[in-house]
């Protein structure tokens, strides 16, 4: 099992910044790169949409086109964590995100939500105008 920690959510001015953490831990984990990492949120009454994803092993990051250009996923080996650093937000970047990690074993489409087995327990983020 792979545990998933979310941290760092809040409420922030428009054009403010935040960096979303999320710790991997748990009895079958063993480092970040045997994981593909994604980041997703949920909006009031919305539904779940991607954000960002990153496949370590080529070095390739994807994003939503929502948050092209302000946000960016990244990781910290040594401490088995991914960040989502979010800049020049938006009101209509509230919500509550999701970290999520499927086994880069498993070929997947990242920026479909069914495709992860993991995901942590949810962050909110409050963007006010």
């Amino acid at each position: 099992q792979v545990q998933l920690v979310e941290s760092g959510g809040g409420l922030v001015q428009a054009g403010g910044s935040l960096r979303l953490s999320c710790a991997a831990s748990g009895r079958t984990f063993s480092t970040l790169s045997t994981y593909n990492m994604g980041w997703f949120r949920q909006a009031p009454g919305k539904e779940r949409d991607f954000v960002a994803a990153a496949i370590w092993t080529i070095g390739n990051t994807y994003y939503g086109d929502s948050v092209k250009g302000r946000f960016t996923i990244s990781r910290d080996d040594a401490k088995n964590t991914v960040y989502l650093q979010m800049n020049s937000l938006k009101p209509e970047d509230t919500a509550v995100y999701y970290c999520a990690a499927v086994a880069v074993s498993r070929p997947v489409n990242l920026r479909d939500e069914t495709s992860y087995d993991y995901w942590g327990q949810g962050s909110q983020v409050t963007v006010s105008s």
